[in-house]
């Protein structure tokens, strides 16, 4: 079985008027001439007319070539019946060139285009009895136009097909495209949405807990220490609530708005000396900049997860946050000194796989460019180092900084040795 190159409707029907045509030419000179064997001619024609038909009603044509070549081996035969009758049966080789290089294997069909193109030829000269060149050329010259012109329409026909898969190939792979886009857009939303309500609300509402849970140790011995802890807890609902609706608005967080994010992590460390037992000083080096809104945020959101973890996990009693500007890169360096852990023990938090909190701190500096960098040690606190560089942020991320993240085998005291020499470096607040 081989699909046969398909024909538009118009070709198919200028073939079938043409045959028909040829074959009522035929029989209409046979009868004007008053042609002795008319009667024969006739039939002759007619029988071919029959087979002929048969062809076009016959759905196994078009997809069988051994098919299409006993029907056109039939109407062949039939075919040169009718030559044998009459002279002008030589018409009908044309449209044979036709069907059989288009039914028949490329090979077959030129073999059988030569072979009809042969018998016209001889056929017609047995009738005049004598060879004449004028008598050859038409057969031949018509066999050559058929072969150019079926020749030339599959070629053309390939080249179409071809476009066609290349054009369903090339939209199948835009679609693909389009998904995949949209997937990595769902689960870049989704991470983004799972860093801020890690970063806002449930650290909000850690802390509300850890506050009620001091109300209720302090109930009924030491009121006035529960109510406090209680308006603590209020404030924090307020605070978490506004941050809540921001988050909706998708607007910057409230803590930034009418400060900078130096004022910001100032209000944060006091916020949490306040609410927790743990005393956070915060510093600030350098000459202060106007930093994009994006790194602002940043800062302050790896601030308020750094901050969340000492609370949480450590059992510090002081901590530190400092925020360096530098000649090309914002500084923020949180240290504690708390607990710690062995980061090389198994079973210890991964800097690089842990939660959404040290994993949304990673993405946050990855998205601008930036370095994070964790160490930490039992006994000997933890030190957070996370650094943006200025003109990376500001110029289209040009200048990628490099993570330094396990490449200086620094450890929590020498991270908070550099933080410090920042602060004398620079101004305290």
């Amino acid at each position: 079985m081989n699909v046969l190159t398909p024909t538009t409707r118009p070709l198919a029907r200028c073939l079938h008027l043409l045959v028909a045509g040829l074959l009522a030419l035929t029989a209409a000179r046979a009868l004007v001439t008053h042609d002795p064997r008319a009667g024969a001619v006739v039939a002759g024609c007619a029988a071919v007319a029959g087979i002929y038909a048969v062809g076009p009603l016959t759905p196994l044509m078009s997809v069988s070539r051994r098919a299409a070549g006993w029907w056109l081996a039939g109407l062949g035969a039939v075919w040169l019946l009718l030559l044998a009758l009459t002279p002008d049966a030589v018409w009908l080789a044309f449209p044979l060139y036709f069907l059989q290089l288009h039914l028949l294997s490329r090979r077959g069909g030129l073999g059988a285009v030569a072979a009809t193109a042969v018998a016209a030829i001889t056929a017609f000269a047995v009738h005049e009895q004598a060879f004449s060149p004028a008598g050859a050329v038409g057969p031949a010259l018509g066999a050559a136009v058929a072969v150019a012109v079926v020749w030339g329409y599959q070629a053309l026909y390939r080249e179409s097909e071809q476009r066609r898969r290349l054009i369903e190939e090339l939209t199948a792979t835009r679609a693909d495209l389009a998904t995949a886009q949209h997937t990595a857009g769902v689960l870049a939303e989704r991470e983004r949405l799972a860093r801020e309500i890690h970063d806002t609300l449930a650290q909000g509402l850690s802390s509300i807990q850890l506050l009620l849970r001091a109300a209720e140790r302090a109930l009924p011995k030491r009121p006035e220490a529960a109510g406090a802890h209680v308006v603590q807890a209020r404030q924090a609902a307020v605070d978490n609530l506004a941050e809540a609706r921001r988050f909706v608005a998708a607007l910057s967080p409230p803590a930034l708005e009418g400060t900078t994010v130096a004022g910001a992590l100032e209000r944060l460390c006091a916020t949490t000396s306040a609410q927790h037992p743990v005393t956070v000083r915060f510093r600030r080096t350098g000459t202060p900049l106007t930093l994009p809104t994006a790194v602002e945020v940043a800062l302050l959101r790896i601030a308020q997860s750094a901050l969340s973890n000492t609370v949480r996990h450590s059992g510090a009693r002081s901590g530190t946050v400092t925020l360096s500007y530098l000649d090309d890169a914002v500084a923020l360096d949180v240290v504690d000194d708390g607990t710690g852990f062995d980061p090389e023990r198994p079973g210890a938090p991964d800097p690089a796989a842990g939660g959404f909190g040290i994993a949304g701190m990673r993405a946050r500096t990855r998205a601008l460019d930036g370095a994070l960098a964790i160490e930490s040690s039992p006994g000997r606190g933890t030190a957070l180092s996370a650094r943006f560089p200025l003109r990376a942020t500001e110029a289209g991320n040009e200048h990628p900084v490099r993570d330094e993240h396990r490449n200086g085998h620094r450890d929590a005291n020498e991270l908070r040795t550099e933080s410090e020499s920042r602060s004398r470096d620079g101004s305290e607040v």
